[in-house]
């Protein structure tokens, strides 16, 4: 049987943001800032957003419900970035992740609530298991990292909440416009941002310029904006309801193993108890959904 469209999608969303994950940490680890690699992450949406538009031959929606829908996302997921590194200033990472990777569960219940999905059993033991496993994947061995008050509790919870809305309405805008006039918007609302990145980049510490900074940091930046145009053609095809969970749940299994080949680090068991039920989870609501009409 072949797979349905979103699968695919999000099968290729999975692969190409898991090894985005485990690739990443080169360029951060070389000395150059995430702050500037969002500048790089941002510019690097127009190829795929150049790719998506000459796909439909240019015709691009630009009524006011699309340029709303296709902003608001745009502002949901790349402000959410920008606010994850502040709350990475003054949080400890071990807290901070574990927090925001359950976003999936706002998308989850404004898909039941305002979009009407409904799932299977399987699939509903799926995304049980899904959201388990994303917050058994988030795990950050705890450091003696210094906390400055509460404010990154405030900033992590709208990452939780800017995510998890983000997601929902792109499956709503799907409905309205083409999934390539949102990934445009997508592209603009992250470039127009820009600014913002680079006064939150400490450009007094020394910065790395070489290959392994500005340059491969495009290069591996290229994969996850690809895997985020894939992400909307996912919605597009499926639910969110299943999409959303399936993906943040399967992203990270793809970085632990690619971590693991690369670097050698053999990951916490806490991580592989996610791991497993990342795998079983995708693969009940994979077949549930493969089952139904």
């Amino acid at each position: 049987m072949k797979p349905k469209p979103w699968l695919t999608y999000a099968s290729i969303t999975i692969i190409f943001w898991g090894t985005w994950g485990a690739l990443i940490e080169i360029t951060e680890k070389s000395g150059f800032p995430a702050t500037l690699g969002y500048t790089i992450w941002a510019l690097t949406m127009i190829f795929p957003a150049t790719y998506a538009l000459w796909n439909i031959k240019w015709k691009l929606d630009t009524n006011r419900k699309a340029i709303l829908y296709g902003s608001l996302i745009g502002f949901l997921g790349a402000a959410g970035q920008l606010i994850l590194f502040q709350a990475l200033r003054t949080g400890p990472a071990y807290l901070v992740f574990p927090f925001i990777s359950l976003s999936p569960l706002v998308t989850i219940l404004l898909s039941f609530w305002l979009l009407k999905e409904r799932a299977a059993f399987k699939a509903w033991i799926g995304i049980i298991l899904a959201s388990v496993a994303i917050l058994f994947l988030s795990y950050q061995p705890p450091e003696n990292s210094q906390i400055f008050g509460y404010l990154w509790i405030i900033l992590s919870l709208l990452v939780f909440l800017a995510w998890g809305i983000q997601a929902c309405f792109i499956k709503i805008a799907n409905n309205h416009m083409k999934a390539e006039s949102i990934f445009f918007y997508m592209m603009v609302t992250g470039i127009i941002l820009i600014p913002l990145a680079l006064l939150m980049t400490d450009f007094s510490e020394n910065i790395y310029w070489g290959f392994k900074g500005p340059y491969l940091a495009a290069g591996i930046h290229l994969l996850s904006s690809t895997g985020a145009l894939c992400l909307v053609y996912a919605f597009r095809y499926g639910k969110a309801i299943i999409v959303s969970p399936a993906i943040n749940a399967g992203a990270p299994v793809i970085t632990i193993v690619l971590s693991l080949i690369i670097y050698g680090v053999f990951p916490h068991w806490i991580l592989l108890t996610g791991m497993i039920l990342a795998i079983t989870a995708i693969i009940l609501m994979a077949e549930s959904e493969e089952m139904s009409e």
